[in-house]
């Protein structure tokens, strides 16, 4: 499994991918895990180690679900043991993909000051409130989720009365466009 963030879930979903030698990554990996019906698929390094008819990684890298690519690390096989890949340091990866979704949060639309603040502030209320008073913070929850459920509705309603794109939204909320429509579409016939 990949790295997520919470805002951003798999339309920016990160991996440490390979890289051929020719510099093109290599086709998906499919293996059986048991007698199952279930085949996993894979594009992550430690599936391209030459084994089992795999094609053998010549470098890696970070690699996005939205098809952004970070800088490529030459792995050095001299260096690990036999065809495992699991002592290889790729720690550069997650920081180039968190660069990488700090730059996506810099492309999304801000929110003013005032309601960043102010949601901080619920935040720390609310936790609080969880732990001292838990049935006053259900109740509270609950009177979000209809405020959200309302503004949520009308925020959708006005989208489409401006006629963006799907990818003016995608780009604004930092998703792919079809993840931009699935929200908008949850909040257009939310109840």
């Amino acid at each position: 499994m990949g790295w997520l963030t919470e805002e951003y879930g798999e339309s920016h979903e990160g991996i440490v991918g390979a890289v051929l030698a020719d510099g093109s990554e290599p086709k998906s990996v499919y293996i059986d895990v048991g007698s199952g019906a279930n085949i996993h698929e894979t594009r992550e390094l430690w599936a391209y180690n030459g084994r089992l008819s795999r094609p053998k990684a010549d470098s890696w890298r970070a690699s996005c679900t939205c098809g952004w690519r970070g800088e490529s690390y030459r792995i050095d096989w001299a260096e690990l043991e036999g065809d495992r890949l699991d002592g290889l340091d790729t720690s550069a990866a997650y920081d180039d993909w968190w660069e990488h979704i700090e730059t996506v949060e810099r492309q999304t639309v801000p929110l003013p000051a005032e309601l960043t603040d102010l949601l901080e502030r619920l935040e720390d209320q609310l936790t609080a409130l969880a732990e001292q008073a838990p049935v006053a913070a259900l109740k509270t929850v609950a009177t979000l989720e209809r405020l959200t459920v309302r503004v949520g509705r009308e925020a959708a309603d006005a989208a489409q009365a401006d006629e963006l794109t799907w990818e003016t939204i995608g780009k604004a909320l930092g998703l792919t466009p079809a993840k931009a429509r699935s929200r908008v579409t949850r909040y257009l016939f939310a109840r």
